[in-house]
C-alpha cells in the first residue's frame, strides 16, 4: 500500500504538471496563430479560450497520462526509490499497478465528460467565435429524408430550438403528393410544432379534365417525433463531434430509418474506447524501463518512450479521422488497434506476473 500510495501521488502530479503544460502550449500557439481573427469582446474571447482548452484536453489528455509516466519512471529510477521498492519485495506489476489504476480512474472521467455536456463540441464552438463571433451557429439549407418524407428547412436554430421557411414533401412509388408550407416551426414536447400551415396537393392524374392544384390551410401540427434540434444540426451538417447522450438518440432513432449510422457509431468508439489506449501504452514501455540509472541512458530511454507514443498516437489519429470519412470501417480504425494494444499489454503483464525478475 506504501509503494501504491508513493506512486499514484507522484503520478497524478506528473500528469497535472504534463497536462496544463501542453494545454497551455497548444491554446497559446493558436491564439499567437489567430489574433488578428479575434476581434471580438473581451468575454466573447474568455470564451474562445476556456472551449480551446477544452479542445485541447480532449485531444492532449491520453498522451499527457502516458507522458506522466515517463517522467514518474524517470523520477523513481533518479531517487533511487524503484531500487528500494524492489528490494522491500515489491514487483514489477506491484509497481505497474497503481500506473494503471491512476490512468484507468482518469480515463473513466475523462469518458463521462461526454456524457451529457458539450466537452465533445468544443473545437466547434471556439471556431463558429473566431469566424462569425458567436460560439452557436444557425445552421442554412438543411435539407433530408425521415419517415418517407423529404423535409427542408431553410435555418435551424439549435439554441432557440427553432426552424424558420419549413416545406415537407410526400413523396409515394416516386412521385410527388403533396407540399406543406410553413414559416417557423419550434421544437416543443419531443415533436416540432407547426402552428400554421399550407398544403398544397396535386391531382392524382395529370390531364386536362383533372382538378387544379388544391391549396389547403391546416393548424397546430407535430412533426419529426424525436428529433432534437442539436441532433439535427449534428447529423444532417456531417458533425462527428456527438455527446454520449446524442450520439445514442441518434442511433436508436435512425436505425429505425434505414439510415447509415456508422459516423455515429465512430463518434461512439471514439469516446468509450479510443482513451483507453493510455493505460494499454502504460502498460507496455512500462516494462522495458531498466530499475536503475546504471542500466539507463536516460536521454536515449526518454527520447525513444515518448516517440513511440507520439507514433502510435499519430496511427490512432489517423485511422479515426479515416472512419469518420467512411474511407474504413469504425470498427477496424478504432477497435481493431486498441484491442491489438490490449493483447500485447495483457501478454506484458501475464508474463512479468509468471516471471518477476
Amino acid at each position: 500500500m506504501l509503494a501504491f500510495n508513493y506512486v499514484a501521488l507522484h503520478y497524478t502530479k506528473y500528469f497535472l504538471i504534463i497536462l496544463i503544460a501542453l494545454s497551455a502550449f497548444m491554446v497559446g500557439f493558436d491564439y499567437i496563430g489567430n489574433i488578428e481573427k479575434l476581434n471580438i469582446s473581451a468575454n466573447l474571447l474568455l470564451i474562445y479560450l476556456v472551449y480551446k482548452t477544452f479542445f485541447a484536453i480532449d485531444m492532449l489528455l491520453p498522451l499527457a497520462l502516458v507522458f506522466g509516466m515517463i517522467s514518474t519512471k524517470i523520477f523513481l529510477i533518479r531517487s533511487n526509490a524503484l531500487v528500494s521498492f524492489f528490494s522491500l519485495g515489491y514487483s514489477r506489476v506491484d509497481i505497474l499497478r497503481p500506473f494503471v489504476v491512476v490512468s484507468v480512474v482518469i480515463t473513466m472521467i475523462f469518458i463521462s465528460l461526454h456524457a451529457w455536456s458539450n466537452f465533445a463540441r468544443a473545437d466547434e464552438f471556439s471556431n463558429n467565435i473566431r469566424k462569425n463571433a458567436q460560439y452557436l451557429n444557425p445552421t442554412k439549407d438543411l435539407f433530408f429524408a425521415y419517415q418517407g418524407k423529404y423535409i427542408y428547412f431553410s435555418e435551424l436554430l439549435p439554441l432557440q430550438e427553432k426552424a424558420i421557411g419549413i416545406r415537407v414533401f410526400t413523396v409515394k412509388e416516386n412521385s410527388l403528393k403533396s407540399v406543406l408550407e410553413a414559416s417557423n416551426a419550434v421544437y416543443r414536447d419531443n415533436a416540432w410544432f407547426i402552428k400554421e400551415a399550407d398544403i398544397i396537393k396535386k391531382p392524382e392524374t395529370l390531364n386536362f379534365h383533372s382538378p387544379g392544384i388544391d391549396v389547403s390551410s391546416t393548424h397546430d401540427l407535430k412533426i419529426l417525433k424525436g428529433f432534437r434540434p442539436k441532433m439535427l444540426d449534428q447529423i444532417y451538417e456531417g458533425k462527428v463531434n456527438f455527446t454520449i447522450k446524442n450520439a445514442i438518440d441518434a442511433i436508436l432513432l435512425l436505425d429505425n430509418q434505414n439510415i447509415d449510422t456508422s459516423t455515429i457509431k465512430g463518434a461512439l468508439y471514439r469516446i468509450f474506447i479510443y482513451p483507453f489506449f493510455a493505460p494499454l501504452i502504460i502498460t507496455i514501455i512500462f516494462f522495458f524501463v531498466p530499475i536503475s540509472v546504471r542500466f539507463l541512458n536516460i536521454s536515449l530511454f526518454s527520447f525513444g518512450a515518448i516517440l513511440s507514443t507520439l507514433m502510435v498516437w499519430g496511427m490512432l489519429f489517423m485511422l479515426i479521422e479515416l472512419s469518420n470519412n467512411k474511407t474504413i470501417p469504425s470498427e477496424v480504425g478504432v477497435i481493431l488497434p486498441i484491442i491489438i494494444l490490449f493483447f500485447v499489454a495483457l501478454w506484458q503483464w501475464k508474463r512479468h506476473e509468471r516471471y518477476p525478475s
